[in-house]
């Protein structure tokens, strides 16, 4: 099971597109039922990113995070998201 963190200002509602974009994906490359996702804001992503496997953040990666940061802004702009979803897809790989 891999532990996502979605983030934006206030933590709901670009992160609320982000997720869907993100939920797509992973469901669709059989990913279904193998992740869990939690949208907070940006300013609790460095303690929060202790317990997760990565973060996807539609700002700036926050300093001091403890996991691996995606860009997920491509999510909002609906273009050049297959750099963000490759990067999602081999984190998901990782042990």
């Amino acid at each position: 099971m891999k532990h996502i963190l979605l983030s934006c200002g206030s933590g709901i509602v670009t992160s609320t597109i982000a997720r869907k974009k993100v939920e797509e994906l992973l469901d669709s490359h059989g990913y279904k039922g193998q992740y869990e996702i939690t949208q907070i804001p940006l300013a609790s992503a460095p303690e929060k990113s202790r317990n997760y496997d990565f973060i996807v953040a539609t700002s700036i990666a926050p300093q001091e995070l403890h996991c691996p940061y995606v860009n997920g802004v491509a999510y909002l702009m609906g273009v050049g998201m297959d750099v963000p979803n490759q990067q999602i897809l081999k984190l998901m790989e990782e042990e």
